[in-house]
Order: structure tokens, then C-alpha cells, then sequence
């Protein structure tokens, strides 16, 4: 088969060279700063015009429409490339935004958004996971064993990171908003909290990491944190710390996007290339 990798991070790069290595032909734009073994490296158009799938970035803009490309100088919009879809061509790419899926249903493009699948959303939060512990590691002054640290949200993020902070001897407490998820926390052994009612019960942890992409810690919370606490935010765009109200309070704030490409690109490129062939299975069943 061939494909067309155009942007992203070392996800993308490491996850071109597994297809090539398959014996795929791969072509990578937009990768000028990194080397992808096996794959020709050409500008954009050219890698599309004879590719039966056409590879974009998890997530597949870094903001006003121009296309994820952290390892490359150029700037280029999303709906540049699309436009260049050929009928025949099929668009795999992570996150696709409204204003991106309103483009391709307008011009009858087939465009799946493989980070929707499942068995990838798991590998991604698993890698975030300890991506953030490495992080707590580094910025922390005390060591997990015994820290109080609370975790908003329990998605899939949440869930995992929860886990790995206990068995590393955390003090963990987690807060959800329905009370399956309090049954959950409960039976993990782990601390429970209501995330609408943080007001006031935030003074105690050596850490708080937010999983909500929705403004959680406003600076009427973050001003009740204590001293010295590091806050973390896991959660993609828009993330839910008031990071200005941090910048101004002096609280150590960090937005952790995209860790898996940062601390395990070679897992998360597996993860990616190997949802892309369950994509491509179910595709020619039903094509």
C-alpha cells in the first residue's frame, strides 16, 4: 500500500518507519528536522498524489487551521492539503475538529479520525499517564511516597495515572462528578472528591492534575492552593487551568499536551500504525 505521513510529531515519524519496515511505500512531509528510515522524504504534494491513504497528525491542527507540524519549519493550513484529497484517497488523521469535518463533508472527502478508536485512546492514556509521573518526578520536592495529590477527573487519563501514583505510595485522591465513578475511586482504594465542589478542599495537596479539557481550576481555586503546589494539566485544548491567573499568583503551572509523542513516540507510534490497519481491515470488508 501506499501512504503519505504529512506533519506531526515523532509519532508520526517513528510510525512512518514501522510502515515502511511492513514494506510499504511511505512518503513524509512537513518531518524536515527528524530522519524517518525507509521513507522518501518529499513536499506535500508530491507525497499525496499517488497514496491510497493520506496520514495527518494527532491532533491534526496545532490551532487556527494550520496543520500540526512540530518538526518542520513551514507552515501550512489543514484545508490546504484536503483540498488536494483525490476522490479515491482516503484521510486518517487524530482529533479532527468541527471546522475541519465541516470541510471534508463539504467537499465529499472521506476523512476517520483513528484517535476516536478505542485501542488507541487506551496506549494514548497510558503513555500520558506516565509521562506525568516522570514530570511529578522532576518538578516535585518530595517524593511520590507520601505525597498528597489530587487528581480532577477520571477518564482514561485519570483512571491510570490514579493506579500508577497509589502503587508508587501517593497519597491519591480523585475527583469525578457521577457516582459510578465515586464507586470506582472507592473500591481502587483511593480518595474521593466531587469536582463541582472543590471550593475549599484544596489546600492540602503537594500536587493537583487536571484530565477535564474544560476550565476547571479557576483562579478563585488555584488562589487556595497551598505554597509550593505544582499543578499539572494533562487535558488537550482549551485544558482546565486559568494558566494567566497561575502566571500571576506565582504558582508553578505546567500544560503537558501531546506526552505520548514526547515520552514514548515509539509505543505511541505502534499503537497508531497498528489502529490504522484495523482501520484499513474494516475499510476493505465493507468497500
Amino acid at each position: 500500500m501506499e501512504f503519505a505521513i504529512i506533519g506531526g510529531d515523532m509519532r508520526q515519524a517513528r510510525m512512518a518507519e514501522m510502515l515502511a519496515s511492513d514494506g510499504h511505500f511511505v512518503s513524509v512531509s512537513l518531518m524536515e528536522e527528524t530522519e524517518v528510515p525507509g521513507a522518501e522524504e518529499m513536499d506535500w504534494r508530491s507525497a499525496m498524489r499517488d497514496a491510497k491513504y493520506i496520514v495527518l497528525p494527532l491532533p491534526v491542527s496545532s490551532g487556527g487551521g494550520i496543520i500540526n507540524a512540530p518538526m518542520s519549519q513551514k507552515h501550512e493550513t489543514v484545508y490546504n492539503i484536503l483540498e488536494g484529497v483525490k476522490p479515491d484517497q482516503t484521510v486518517l488523521a487524530g482529533m479532527v475538529d468541527i471546522d475541519v469535518r465541516h470541510f471534508t463533508d463539504g467537499h465529499g472527502i472521506r476523512i476517520i479520525d483513528y484517535f476516536q478508536r478505542e485501542e488507541l485512546a487506551i496506549t494514548n492514556a497510558a503513555a500520558t499517564a506516565e509521562g506525568a509521573v516522570q514530570i511529578l518526578m522532576e518538578e516535585l520536592p518530595v517524593t511520590l511516597l507520601g505525597a498528597k495529590i489530587l487528581v480532577v477527573g477520571f477518564g482514561r487519563i485519570g483512571k491510570l495515572l490514579a493506579i500508577r501514583l497509589k502503587a508508587l505510595g501517593a497519597d491519591v485522591t480523585v475527583s469525578a462528578r457521577n457516582f459510578a465513578d465515586f464507586s470506582w475511586i472507592e473500591a481502587l482504594g483511593l480518595g474521593r472528591a466531587d469536582t463541582r465542589r472543590l471550593d475549599g478542599n484544596l489546600s492540602e495537596y503537594d500536587a493537583v492534575i487536571n484530565t477535564v479539557p474544560s476550565r476547571i481550576l479557576t483562579e478563585k481555586l488555584l488562589r487556595q492552593l497551598r505554597d509550593g503546589c505544582l499543578c499539572l494539566d494533562l487535558a488537550s485544548k482549551p485544558g482546565g487551568i486559568d494558566f494567566e491567573a497561575a502566571s500571576r499568583l506565582g504558582i508553578h503551572a505546567i500544560w503537558a499536551l501531546s506526552l505520548p509523542g514526547k515520552v514514548a513516540p515509539v509505543t505511541s507510534g505502534l499503537a497508531i500504525k497498528n489502529t490504522i490497519y484495523n482501520i484499513i481491515s474494516e475499510l476493505e470488508c465493507t468497500d
